[in-house]
């Protein structure tokens, strides 16, 4: 279940909803509940800590009754996992970040791409100083890069290029500020306030008919 943390507990629909997140714990199922800074979010304030076992421990959902869930006295044991921003500060946060780049690049299409376009050179931690490592602010970044690369021929990001990309996520769909889900951009020297004039843009799809299509002569 994704963007757990905008539920708010002084609402009392949202205070429902987590009751019932809570009894579904008691069933044979595996929950995976995701969402930006969950300990300060208010979520865990009924439970405690398990200092041995490291585990976030719940007490049986006080309100299970209401909605005509059978709520056993077995407290609910989960653990919390924090998936934090890419580091550049170790050589193993460094192999990480490049690990990624490496497969974000495999991904792209740009008609003159080179080998190592994003994880050569300077490049790395160019995107890195751009983005703090924060993976949104990446996809957005590359996102808008390859549509400028596209649409001025250029076709391969470069940091010249993308240091005429201003990244911009406030406002965003889907995004609630008040859940975390807005971060702290870097900002560029260069990025522009307005686009210049753009070539016509090529066609981006790819007629691939897999290996499966056959050709006739």
């Amino acid at each position: 279940m994704d963007d757990i943390t905008r539920l708010r507990m002084h609402r009392a629909d949202d205070q429902d909803t987590l009751d019932l997140i809570r009894a579904f714990m008691s069933m044979h199922v595996t929950l995976v509940l995701v969402g930006v800074d969950i300990p300060g979010s208010g979520l865990l304030r009924e439970g405690r800590q398990d200092p041995l076992t490291g585990q976030t421990i719940f007490s049986p959902s006080k309100h299970a009754q209401v909605h005509g869930l059978e709520a056993t006295q077995t407290e609910r044991r989960f653990d919390l996992v924090e998936l934090d921003r890419f580091r550049y500060n170790t050589p193993a946060g460094m192999s990480a970040w490049i690990n990624h780049l490496t497969g974000v690049e495999d991904q792209l299409r740009l008609l003159n791409a080179p080998d190592g376009m994003l994880t050569e050179g300077r490049m790395p931690e160019y995107l890195f100083a751009r983005t703090n490592g924060v993976v949104g602010l990446l996809e957005r970044l590359i996102e808008d890069g390859c549509q400028e690369a596209i649409d001025s021929g250029a076709e391969h990001l470069s940091e010249a290029l993308l240091e005429g990309i201003a990244i911009t996520v406030n406002g965003a769909p889907g995004r609630d500020a008040d859940a975390g889900e807005v971060p702290d951009v870097p900002s560029s020297a260069k990025a522009r306030a307005e686009p210049g004039k753009r070539r016509p843009s090529r066609n981006t799809v790819f007629d691939d008919l897999g290996p499966s299509a056959s050709t006739g002569s």
